[in-house]
Order: structure tokens, then sequence, then C-alpha cells
């Protein structure tokens, strides 16, 4: 029975969505916004151009804790704003139901991490949500990069100084307000969780670490290091049971997982697809989503992993100034002429909310963005609007968000140019590169939006790709970020 949509009058529920911070305690406005090292806006300020901006740089840089503070302090939550703002239109409408956080604290300054910075960043950003978002829960979730170092994330019967009890027990001590005892728990052991929301929806908070191609950790175990996966199968048969509806958060997209967890997670998914109303990630700094299939004909969507793009502005590509979105050489007409400067983002999703019957499943998302070039021209300090970039099913022309929506986003998005280009647009929080998205980049982009499991070249079949899987696969690699 596929989601429907809510009736006249039923509530929604709007959550706040959070990933990739990425704090540079080191972030300095004035510095070298280009170097050598992986990660700049760091070290002496200086004159001329090139000058990292005071709210943040477009390119290897991360951003400052007063660039993450205004986002906050100007949301309908905020404890800065009165009760009154709870209404303005311009940086979310209403206030928020619930707030999920995927992970990802510190700097991408991976060489010089220790285990103090990384629990220095933790404490510190984990207090700044709590004074600002006063009492909105927020649901966390481990990223890649609180580990030291980057990505180790030992399994839960690695014992002593090497396993990851350090980092467990600081989280499950700063989120101690957000979560219940049973929660706290199995983070403490392995990093992840289960808590309910409101009645009827429970969240999973999974620690996709012990799914990550990049931890050695799981050369000793790659297909369910933690008992996470057992774990998950467990909470989801007591919802089905119950009657709940659960969304899924984590860090890692599954199709980036290793390829023995994405099957088997894949698996998973379409076996409770009546019970897994929403999948949440972040990871890959972009605008994007995979969509997964019915095991049986491998051609019904039956969910839908939203991938929501990065609050810090670190990309590794080629950094430019605004620019329209280019045009393929085989396009016509002409994709329509799109410019938005480079921009800190974040995410909104409106879900349905607690009512009998409710799906609980994601009914639009809107993505907001800080234009750095005109909040970096005024005099430091001065208040900064972050501003509506677009809406999906407005942008799109979605009827609902369901995944037979999204599903049918990628077949148009082979034919249709120019809503391929607004797409790659709003992939990229309105900054593409200078490089054109051509024939085969397409290819590649539109297979892994099809793609919910790992290395499996018969979700792409559909989309007749013009090369073969394994080039498609290259493409991927050269494309990931973190």
């Amino acid at each position: 029975r596929p989601p429907v949509p809510p009736p006249p009058g039923a509530p929604t529920a709007r959550i706040l969505f959070l990933t990739d911070l990425h704090w540079d305690r080191q972030y300095t406005p004035g510095s070298a916004a280009t170097c050598p090292d992986p990660l700049c806006c760091r070290g002496a300020a200086h004159d001329g151009p090139g000058a990292a901006g005071f709210w943040g740089t477009y390119g290897k840089c991360d951003l400052p804790l007063h660039t993450i503070d205004a986002l906050l302090a100007q949301l309908p939550n905020s404890t800065s704003r009165s009760g009154d703002d709870t209404s303005d239109t311009s940086n979310g409408t209403r206030g928020f139901a619930a707030a999920y956080w995927t992970g990802d604290i510190p700097a991408h300054d991976v060489w010089q991490q220790s285990r103090g910075d990384q629990l220095r960043a933790l404490r510190t950003v984990t207090a700044l949500l709590r004074s600002r978002l006063g009492g909105l829960r927020v649901f966390p979730a481990v990223g890649n990069h609180e580990a030291t170092p980057v990505n180790a994330f030992p399994p839960p019967y690695v014992h002593g100084n090497r396993s990851a009890a350090w980092l467990y027990n600081a989280m499950a001590e700063a989120w101690r307000d957000w979560l219940p005892p049973d929660a706290l728990h199995t983070l403490r052991v392995g990093g992840f969780y289960t808590a309910q929301v409101w009645p009827g929806l429970r969240l999973v908070s999974l620690n996709m670490n012990f799914c990550s191609q990049a931890n050695f950790w799981l050369l000793i175990n790659a297909t369910d290091p933690a008992g996470q996966l057992q774990w998950l199968m467990g909470i989801l048969a007591d919802a089905e049971r119950d009657g709940e509806k659960v969304h899924i958060i984590g860090h890692i997209p599954p199709a980036h997982c290793l390829r023995s967890w994405s099957w088997n997670y894949y698996r998973i998914v379409s076996r409770f697809e009546g019970t897994i109303a929403a999948q949440f990630f972040g990871h890959t700094h972009l605008d994007e989503f995979e969509l997964f299939y019915d095991e049986e004909t491998m051609s019904r969507p039956v969910s839908i992993a939203f991938v929501a793009p990065s609050v810090t502005t670190y990309i590794n590509l080629n950094p430019g100034a605004p620019q329209t979105p280019p045009r393929a050489p085989c396009a016509s007409p002409a994709p329509p002429a799109l410019t938005a400067p480079p921009a800190a983002g974040y995410r909104v999703y409106e879900v349905a909310g607690p009512y009998p019957g409710s799906s609980h499943a994601v009914l639009d998302h809107e993505t907001f963005i800080l234009n750095l070039t005109e909040a970096n021209a005024a005099p430091p300090g001065a208040p900064q609007r972050w501003q509506r970039l677009y809406g999906a099913r407005e942008a799109y022309g979605l009827p609902t968000a369901f995944p037979a929506d999204w599903d049918l986003l990628v077949r148009r998005l082979q034919d249709d140019e120019r809503l391929f280009q607004q797409f790659w647009f709003h992939l990229h929080k309105g900054h593409p590169p200078r490089e054109p998205c051509g024939g085969p980049c397409k290819a590649a982009l539109l297979c892994a939006l099809r793609s919910g499991r790992a290395a499996d070249p018969a979700l792409c079949r559909p989309l007749r790709p013009a090369l073969p899987f394994p080039r498609v696969q290259e493409l991927w690699r050269q494309r990931q970020l973190c």
C-alpha cells in the first residue's frame, strides 16, 4: 500500500535537517582562500584578492562558528527570536517539530586532529544547538569525521584504548537531554539508537561508519560488524507489529557503502517498505537522492534516501564566480539562466504529521542558503538573511514527493535537458562547477540517483546508459568529496 497524501486539514510537521557543519576553529577571515593544503582559509590574514570572507568561502574551506550560529539564530525555533517571528516565511515559515542532525562536526584538517580536538568540536557545536534551539528535540547521527584518525570506527568487540568508547561516551553525555536512556545505552555501545519522535513515528539513527569503504576496521568483518543490521531488523519488526512508522537517519548514504552491507540494507528496506516512511542522509555535501526498488522486479519504487546538501562551503571542486548552468553540447533549446552565488545551506522537510493512519512520509522539502557574496560584502557581523533556494515539488513539478514521483523525475531528467540543468544547479546549492555536465557525467549522475545499493549495474539499465558500468563507477569515485 503506497503512501497517500494527507486528507484535507490533516496536520503536517516541519523537520529541520542539518548535516556536515564542519566547524573550523582556525578559520581566519582575510586568510588565503587557496593553498596547497587539504584545507584553506586559516592562518594569517592578508590584504588583496583571494582572501577568505568573514562568513565563509567556497572551495577548500570550512566554516567559522559565527556562521553556524547565524544559521541557528534566524530559525523559527531559535531562542534569539521573539514568539511573533515563528510566522515569518522568509526563513522556513512556522517552527519545527524536530531536528535531524547527521554528523560531521569537525573540520577537514584530518592530518592534525587529536581526540581532544574532536571532543571540543562535539561539545561546542552541541552546546550551540542546545542554546539556539531551546527545547526543540534534536536527533543526531554519527559522521565519519567525528573519529580520529578520520573514518576509523572499530566494531564494539574492540576494547581498551583502541575502541571508540571515548567518542560514544562523550556523545551520550552531550546528547543526554535529547535522547531516552535506552537510546543512550546503544549509543554508548555502537553509536546507533532508536527513539520515538512522536506517537506513531519512531526514529532510527544508524552509525553508517560500519558500512564505510574508508573504515579499515571493516577488513575484519564487512557484513555486519556491529550487529547493527540485525538490531535494525528487530526494531523494524517491532514497529511493524505496533503499527509505527520509522524514519531512518544516518551520515553516509547506502549506495556509498561496502557492497555486502549495502545489498543487505537494500533487502531490509524492501522487506519493511510499509514501515520505513523516509530515509535521510548527508556526507556528499551535494543535493541528491538514492532510489530503492522492490527486489522481485527492480522496477517498483518502494523508498527513497534523501541526501541533503552540507552546511559547510567545503567542496573539492574548482571554485568560480557565480555562473549560469552550462549548456550541454547536444542540448536544445538552451537551459534557463539560473544564477546564484556560492552558499552555505540547510534543508527543511515537510512530513505528514501525527494523526490516525498517517504515513509520516515526506510531502515536500525546501533548501535554504546564505548568499556568501552578499554576506561577505556587508560589514563584518551585520545580520544576514538566509534565503530559500527552491522547493522540490515546485521546482520539479512533482504531484507528490513519494518514491514513484522521484522515479519519474529521473526518467524526465534523462530526456529534458532544461530540467536536468536545473537539477544540476540545485545539486551544488546554486553554484555548479565551471566544467559542464556532459553526456558521461549525466549518465553517471542519473545512474547514481537510481542506485540505492552499491555496485549494481542492473539499476542503471532502464536508463539506457551510453557507457559501460565500470566507467560509471569511475566517474562516481571522481566526484566523491569526503
